[in-house]
């Protein structure tokens, strides 16, 4: 079942949170990933797609995203929300079961993604934890994309030289400047996971 080309979210609907290998994996329905820092707005940037406030959960708490959630996106195919990297609230095993499930997902499941949207944070930047799961993807030849979201927060003195930064650090993968909370970027955003 391919992904049409249809440049419209008209359906979304949160199917299950997984926390280990399941069958809806295994449908062959198409699978973008949504990967980042916590509090990156992974989840925001879902929300904002789909134009459903609260249908992925949001926190101002890091490491609200406790398992990788599935949603179905126009009955053909699943937004994947995974949890994020780095800080985070909760313990030690709790940060070790979620970079194993992480981990597990992306690299030794088997599962292929049609694409992986690595978002990051645009007024940092292209952080050392971002570099590091990036060069992870690209030895697995994952088609990655980079949401640079936040860029709403970014002066339009320093919007192009800022957005250079990024480009350059992450290489040849496009870069979409996105804003969750202003929605920017959201149609250039729909067009590539749709292609």
């Amino acid at each position: 079942m391919g992904i049409s080309n249809r440049l419209k979210i008209t359906s979304a609907k949160f199917i299950k949170g997984l926390v280990r290998d399941d069958e809806t994996l295994k449908s062959g329905i198409p699978q973008v990933a949504f990967i980042g820092r916590s509090n990156v707005g992974k989840s925001s940037a879902i929300n904002a797609l789909t134009k459903k406030k609260n249908l992925a959960r949001t926190s101002s708490a890091p490491g609200r995203t406790q398992e990788i959630n599935l949603f179905l996106i126009n009955e053909s195919f699943y937004l994947v929300d995974l949890p994020g990297y780095g800080f985070s609230n909760g313990s030690k095993e709790s940060k070790k079961r979620l970079f194993e499930l992480v981990n597990w997902y992306l690299f030794t499941s088997g599962y292929e993604q049609k694409i992986i949207v690595l978002i990051i944070d645009a007024n940092i930047g292209a952080t050392d934890s971002d570099m590091e799961i990036l060069r992870a993807l690209e030895n697995r030849k994952k088609n990655i994309l980079i949401a640079a979201n936040k860029i709403d927060k970014i002066k339009k003195s320093a919007y192009q030289k800022q957005l250079q930064v990024i480009q350059k650090s992450v290489g040849a993968h496009k870069v979409i400047p996105f804003s969750a909370k202003k929605g920017i970027g959201i149609n250039s955003l729909i067009k590539e996971i749709t292609k």
